[in-house]
C-alpha cells in the first residue's frame, strides 16, 4: 500500500516533540543567516541573491537528471536581478525554462496558492510541449489511464517500482485539497514543518507528466518566502538536497511507500536540510563579508594597483594559502593576466617591494603570496 492509500490520508501526523531539536537549530541558522544578509554591503548582497538563484537553478535541475551550464544560468539570473556588468552569454533554452520557473515563483510567492499557478509554472518549465524528445500535456494535470509508477529500469530484469501516485481521475481533487490546506494552513501551523508536508503532498499526488520534483521544490520556495516574509532567494534548498540525492529519495520512498500517515521522520530530515541550507549560506557571506574588508584594506594602503595586479591579487585571495603552494609565479602571471613576461615579473616584484605580496621559493622556483596581516583579519 502507498500513503495515499490510508483511510486516513490526507490527515498527517507529525510528533512535534521529536521535531522540536531540529526546528530550534533550524530557525537559528536561518536567524543567522538572515541577519549577515542584512549587515553586508548592497554589491555583496546582490552577489549573494545571484549566487542563490544560481545554485537552485542548477541543483533543481541536477537532482532531475539535467545539466544547465553555469554561465549561461548565471548570466539569466543577473538579467532578472537587475545587475549589470556580466558578459553577454547567448541564452539557452532549457536554462531560461528553469529560471523562468524560479521567477515566476518568487513574484508568485506571497499569493493566495491556485491550480493556475501550477499550470503556469509547469507551462513555464516545458515551454516547447516536450520533456526532451517526448510529447507532454503541459499546463495541465496528467489524463493518462496509465498508472504514474516512478521506477528504476533494469536490462534484461522486470523495473523496481518505487512507488505508484493517484490515478489521474483522482488528480484534481487530489490538488483541490493540497492547495485548500497549503492556503488554510499559513497561519497556525510551523513554517518549516508547513514547507515539508507540502513538499511530500504535492510528490505524493505526482500531479504531472513530468517536472513533478521541481515543481515540488518550487512549493517548498514559496513556503519558505511565505514563512520568512521575503521574496529574495538567498540561499539554495535544492544545493543541499542535491549534495545528498540519494538520502533524498531514500527518504521520500520511506515517506510515501507505506500507508502510514506519521512522517515525523521525513520532517525531520527536511527540516535539517533546511538548516544546512542557511548555514552554507552563513558561511558563504562570511567569505563575502571577509574579502570586502580585505579589499578595503588593500585598496586603502596600495591605492595605485593596476588592473592585472588586482585581477592577480583577487586569485590569490580566492585560491588561499593551499591554491598556489608555489605561490603565485612570472609564468601563472603571465597566463592569468595576458601580460608579457617582462610586465608579469615587474608588477610581481613591485608588489613585493611595497609589501603587499611575500616571496616564497627562490631562482625559478620563485612565487610570492598575500602577505599574512592583510588576510589575518
Amino acid at each position: 500500500m502507498y500513503i495515499w492509500q490510508s483511510s486516513k490520508w490526507p490527515h498527517w501526523e507529525v510528533g512535534l516533540g521529536a521535531v522540536q531539536a531540529a526546528l530550534s537549530k533550524a530557525r537559528y541558522a536561518q536567524g543567522r543567516a538572515m541577519g549577515m544578509a542584512s549587515h553586508i554591503q548592497l554589491m555583496d548582497y546582490g552577489e549573494l541573491q545571484l549566487k542563490g538563484w544560481s545554485e537552485e537553478a542548477m541543483a533543481t535541475a541536477q537532482i532531475e537528471g539535467e545539466i544547465l551550464q553555469l554561465n549561461s544560468v548565471r548570466a539569466s539570473a543577473a538579467r532578472r536581478l537587475g545587475l549589470t556588468g556580466g558578459k553577454l552569454v547567448e541564452r539557452d533554452e532549457r536554462t531560461e525554462a528553469t529560471m523562468n520557473l524560479l521567477e515566476s515563483v518568487m513574484v508568485d510567492s506571497q499569493q493566495a496558492l491556485t491550480h493556475e499557478h501550477f499550470f503556469a509554472w509547469h507551462a513555464a518549465l516545458f515551454p516547447t510541449g516536450r520533456s526532451g524528445l517526448q510529447r507532454i500535456r503541459t499546463g495541465a494535470y496528467r489524463d493518462h489511464v496509465e498508472p504514474m509508477q516512478i521506477v528504476t529500469p533494469r536490462l534484461g530484469k522486470p523495473d523496481v517500482v518505487h512507488y505508484q501516485a493517484p490515478d489521474s481521475l483522482d488528480v484534481p481533487a487530489q490538488m483541490d485539497q493540497l492547495i485548500a490546506w497549503f492556503n488554510q494552513s499559513r497561519v497556525g501551523t510551523d513554517g518549516l514543518v508547513r514547507a515539508a508536508l507540502a513538499h511530500l503532498w504535492f510528490e505524493a499526488i505526482h500531479p504531472f507528466e513530468d517536472g513533478n520534483g521541481r515543481l515540488g521544490r518550487a512549493l517548498v520556495e514559496i513556503a519558505l518566502a511565505q514563512d520568512l516574509q521575503t521574496k529574495h532567494r538567498l540561499w539554495s534548498l535544492s544545493q543541499q538536497i542535491w549534495l545528498d540525492h540519494s538520502a533524498y529519495y531514500a527518504e521520500l520512498e520511506n515517506a510515501t511507500g507505506r500507508a502510514q500517515m506519521d512522517v515525523t521522520p521525513w520532517v525531520q530530515w527536511f527540516v535539517g536540510c533546511i538548516q544546512k541550507a542557511a548555514d552554507a549560506a552563513y558561511l558563504s557571506m562570511q567569505t563575502a563579508v571577509r574579502k570586502t574588508q580585505f579589499w578595503g584594506l588593500v585598496r586603502e594602503q596600495f591605492p595605485n594597483l593596476n588592473a592585472s595586479q588586482s585581477k592577480a591579487i583577487n586569485k590569490l585571495y580566492d585560491v588561499g594559502p593551499e591554491g598556489f603552494k608555489a605561490g603565485m609565479s612570472t609564468q601563472k602571471y603571465v597566463h592569468l593576466c595576458g601580460v608579457s613576461r617582462t610586465t608579469a615579473y615587474r608588477e610581481l616584484t613591485a608588489m613585493h617591494d611595497m609589501g603587499l605580496l611575500e616571496q616564497v621559493g627562490q631562482g625559478r622556483a620563485t612565487g610570492y603570496k598575500l602577505r599574512a596581516s592583510l588576510i589575518s583579519f
